[in-house]
C-alpha cells in the first residue's frame, strides 16, 4: 500500500476513533464528567467583545451543547480553532479586531453617561497587536517598473504588503524576451522578467527583509530559476544577511502543471529533482519562505469539480511530502513550509471544501508521516474563481466575487485574493482591481461577520452535511489514484487530466442546456449583445523593444561570466548534486532563457500531454 492508501486508512481510522470517543463519553461517567468540565472551562475563558452598537459577543462561538457525547464529537471530530484536526481554523484567532475595540466603546459609553475619567474602572482589557491582513494583492503587467508602480498603488492603504506576481507567457516558459516569435507576448498577461536586474526593479521601494513584507510568485516550470533571481536581487539591495529574513511563496507545483496547465519546461523527473533541490536549500537557509504552493486553483480553472480540485491538490501534497522525505529532509523541517492554493467558486461544495481539506491533511501528516503540530497545518491561500467571471453583463462579477469571498472566509482561509470584474476582457485596470480589494475590506473591516467572533458562520447542519459528502468523495478519489499506482503513475496514465477534461465538458454542457444558471448569460439576460466599453491593457511596442534592448545590454555585459557560470551549473547537474547554490551564482550573470536552455541541453524538454 502506498502512502496515499495509508492516508485513506488513517482518515477512516480517525473517524472511527471519534465515534469511539462519543460512545465512551456516553458510557464512561468519569470520562464524560472530565469532558463536560473541560468544555465549561473553555467557555468560561472565552473573552467577550462588543460590536459598535454595544452588543456583547464571545470572541469564539461554540455550539450550545452540554451532552458529553456531542462535546466529544466536537472536540475530537472538529477541534477548536488552532487545535487538531483543525477543521475550524489553522490558528486560534483569525480576522478578529483587537480587544481595544471594547475599550473604545466603553470609554465612549462612560463619557456619554457623564462618568468622570477618575471614576472609570482602572482595569483595562489586554491589548492585542494588529494582525496581518489576509488580503493578498495580485498584479503583473508590462515591464518590471510598470508592475512595481501598480504594487505601490495597491499597497497604499495596507499595513502589511503581501504581493502576488503574475508573469508573462515567455517568462512562464523560461524563454527570454529576445527569443524568436515572442516579441508580441512581452508583458502581456503578466510582467516580463528576464534578469536579476528586472527582479530588482520589480520590487523596488519595498523592504524585502521586513516582517511586514511577503512576496508570492505565480510560476512553476522555471520556479527555481526565478527564485534564485529573487534571492540575488534581495542580496544586491540588502546584503547576504537578508536571505534568512525573506518571506513569501513561490508556486513551483510541477504536478498541477502536468495535470492541468502544461507550463512545464523540463521532463517530469528532472523538474521534480530541481524542485526538491530548491526545497532542500530553502528549508535550511530560509526558514520564513514557502518553497512550494501546492495549487488546486489551476486545476479548478481547467475545469475540475470542486472535489477533484481538493483531492488532486491533497494527493499531490502527500506525494511531495513523500518525495522530500525521501531526499532525507526531516518532515518537521519542510512540513511547516508547505502551503496550499485553492479557488473558491459558487458550487455548494465550497461551503466546506477547505475545512475538509485542512482536516484530511492534518490526519494524514500526523498519522502517516509522523509530523508534529506545525507540519500538520494546511496553510491556505484562496482566490475567487476566475472561471466564474462572465463577459456578458460583466458588472455582475462584483456580486459573484463577493459571494465567493464570504465562502472563502467561512472556510478560514489564511490569505485571499479577489478577482476583478473586468478580467474576462483584460488585465485588471486600477478601477476594477481597487473595487476587488475593497470587497475584502468591506467584508472584513466594515461588516461584523468575521471581525468580532470566530466561528460566526460555522457548524450549520447544511455545512456538516456538505463536509461529510465532500470527505467521502475525496477519499474515493484517493482510492482510484491508489489503484492506479499513486500520483506519479496516475499522471503518466493521464488520469487526473482526463477527469478534469470530462468535468470541464460537463460544466460547459450544463451552461449550454441551462441546468447550470449563469445570471446575465443563460438566465435573465436583457438581450443586449453590445461589447462593453472596457479599456484593454496592452503593452506598447516601444516598451517591448525596451525590454529586448535591456536584455541585450545585460547579456553583452556578462557574456564571459555567464559562460563560466553555465558551464559550472551544467557540471553540478550532471554530477547529480544539489544545483541550487550554483544556480544562485548563475542568476547573478545569466538570463532566464540562458539558464533554461543550458539545463534543457542536459535533461531535455517537457513534451506536453494532449
Amino acid at each position: 500500500m502506498s502512502k496515499l492508501g495509508q492516508v485513506v486508512e488513517s482518515v477512516e481510522d480517525y473517524n472511527q476513533f471519534v465515534l469511539d470517543q462519543v460512545k465512551r463519553a456516553r458510557t464512561d461517567e468519569k470520562f464524560g464528567r472530565e469532558l463536560l468540565g473541560r468544555w465549561n472551562d473553555i467557555k468560561a475563558k472565552i473573552p467577550v467583545t462588543r460590536t459598535p452598537t454595544g452588543l456583547p459577543l464571545p470572541r469564539l462561538a461554540l455550539p450550545e451543547i452540554d451532552e458529553p457525547g456531542e462535546i466529544a464529537r466536537y472536540l475530537f471530530g472538529e477541534g477548536l480553532p488552532g487545535e487538531f484536526p483543525y477543521l475550524n481554523a489553522a490558528y486560534r484567532e483569525m480576522y478578529l479586531e483587537p480587544v481595544r475595540e471594547i475599550e473604545s466603546f466603553e470609554k465612549n459609553e462612560s463619557v456619554a453617561a457623564g462618568v468622570s475619567p477618575a471614576n472609570r474602572s482602572k482595569k483595562q482589557p489586554a491589548r492585542l497587536p494588529l494582525q496581518e491582513e489576509p488580503t493578498r494583492l495580485f498584479s503583473g503587467l508590462m515591464l518590471a517598473e510598470d508592475t512595481n508602480e501598480r504594487f505601490h498603488y495597491l499597497t497604499r492603504h495596507q499595513r502589511t504588503h503581501r504581493l502576488s506576481t503574475a508573469f508573462d507567457g515567455p517568462t512562464l516558459y523560461g524563454i527570454d524576451s529576445d527569443a524568436d516569435g515572442v516579441f508580441g507576448k512581452i508583458g502581456e498577461g503578466g510582467v516580463a522578467i528576464d534578469t536579476v536586474e528586472d527582479m530588482m526593479q520589480l520590487y523596488d521601494g519595498f523592504d524585502l527583509g521586513s516582517p511586514n513584507f511577503s512576496a508570492s510568485m505565480t510560476i512553476s516550470g522555471p520556479a527555481p530559476i526565478i527564485m534564485a533571481m529573487y534571492i540575488a536581487a534581495a542580496k544586491r539591495r540588502f546584503g547576504p544577511k537578508v536571505v534568512p529574513k525573506l518571506r513569501g511563496t513561490i508556486q513551483a507545483d510541477i504536478f498541477k502543471e502536468v495535470q492541468a496547465q502544461n507550463e512545464t519546461i523540463f521532463p517530469i523527473e528532472p523538474s521534480l529533482r530541481f524542485l526538491t533541490d530548491m526545497v532542500e536549500f530553502t528549508t535550511h537557509e530560509m526558514p520564513r519562505w514557502y518553497p512550494i504552493s501546492i495549487s488546486g486553483y489551476h486545476i479548478g480553472e481547467a475545469g475540475s469539480t470542486p472535489v477533484q480540485q481538493a483531492a488532486y491538490t491533497l494527493s499531490n501534497g502527500f506525494a511531495y511530502v513523500e518525495m522530500f522525505a525521501g531526499r532525507g529532509i526531516p518532515v518537521d523541517q519542510f512540513g511547516p513550509r508547505l502551503s496550499f492554493f485553492l479557488d473558491c467558486g459558487l458550487d455548494a461544495e465550497y461551503i466546506a471544501l477547505a475545512r475538509v481539506s485542512r482536516r484530511i491533511w492534518a490526519i494524514g501528516m500526523r498519522d502517516v508521516f509522523g509530523a508534529g503540530p506545525k507540519a500538520q497545518l494546511y496553510k491556505l491561500h484562496t482566490q475567487t474563481s476566475g472561471r466564474s467571471l462572465i463577459a456578458a453583463e460583466f458588472k455582475n462579477n462584483l456580486t459573484r466575487t463577493a459571494a465567493e469571498l464570504v465562502l472563502a472566509y467561512m472556510n478560514a482561509t489564511n490569505s485571499c485574493h479577489s478577482n476583478s470584474a473586468d478580467e474576462p476582457f483584460t488585465t485588471p485596470s486600477e478601477e476594477w482591481i481597487r473595487l476587488a480589494a475593497h470587497g475584502q475590506a468591506i467584508l472584513l473591516e466594515e461588516s461584523g461577520i468575521f471581525k468580532h467572533t470566530m466561528n460566526m458562520l460555522s457548524g450549520s447542519p447544511g455545512m456538516k452535511a456538505v463536509e461529510r459528502a465532500v470527505e467521502t468523495a475525496i477519499l474515493d478519489e484517493f482510492r482510484e489514484i491508489e489503484r492506479l499506482g499513486g500520483v506519479l503513475a496516475a499522471v503518466e496514465e493521464r488520469y487526473q487530466r482526463s477527469q478534469i477534461q470530462n468535468a470541464a465538458h460537463r460544466y460547459e454542457q450544463q451552461i449550454y442546456d441551462g441546468t447550470r444558471p449563469i445570471i446575465g448569460l443563460n438566465r435573465y439576460r436583457d438581450g443586449a449583445d453590445e461589447i462593453p466599453d472596457v479599456k484593454l491593457a496592452r503593452t506598447p511596442r516601444s516598451k517591448q523593444q525596451l525590454q529586448v534592448d535591456r536584455l541585450a545590454k545585460f547579456k553583452k555585459k556578462n557574456a564571459e561570466k555567464a559562460k563560466r557560470a553555465l558551464d559550472k551549473l551544467a557540471e553540478i547537474v550532471e554530477r547529480g548534486e544539489n544545483f541550487f547554490p550554483t544556480l544562485l551564482e548563475a542568476a547573478e550573470v545569466c538570463s532566464l532563457g540562458q539558464i533554461t536552455g543550458r539545463l534543457q541541453e542536459i535533461v531535455g524538454r517537457f513534451r506536453p500531454m494532449v
